[in-house]
């Protein structure tokens, strides 16, 4: 193993930054959730809107899990395509970053809703360890 001189030995992993969600633009003009999810069913910011309309309707609990637990899925996937390895930050402020850490802000919610009292407290430790920003915006 070689050790780049001047290398900070003690630094993180830098931040990841996903790439812009097609989903947003289709939002944006005021397209249903649902409709989005139906043609980008690989969105982060798709799932996490539509769990966020769910939620914000009167839905069950549980509906809201899922459509969460979707988004926090598809998030990994998006995340792990563009280089994120497991840990190491998702900074709120880049825009594009949002969809992921709504999905797993949602989750992490609707789990303490139904008594998952263990994935609650995992989901949450790891929005904060992702983006202290946004755990202060979706759970603070």
């Amino acid at each position: 193993m070689s050790i780049t001189p001047g290398a900070d030995l003690m630094a993180g992993p830098p931040p990841t930054h996903l790439p812009v969600d097609p989903a947003e633009a289709l939002l944006a003009e005021g397209k249903a959730p649902a409709d989005v999810v139906r043609r980008l069913p690989s969105s982060p910011l798709a799932w996490a809107t539509l769990a966020e309309q769910a939620r914000d309707g009167g839905a069950d609990d549980v509906t809201v899990y899922a459509y969460s637990r979707v988004g926090y899925h598809r998030s990994l996937d998006l995340l792990r395509r563009n280089g994120w390895k497991g840990n190491g930050p998702v900074p709120w402020e880049h825009e594009p970053n949002r969809g992921f850490l709504r999905a797993l802000g949602l989750l992490a919610l609707a789990a303490r809703a139904i008594g998952e009292t263990d994935e609650w407290e995992r989901c949450s430790a790891f929005l904060r360890d992702s983006s202290p920003t946004a755990y202060d915006e979706l759970l603070g």
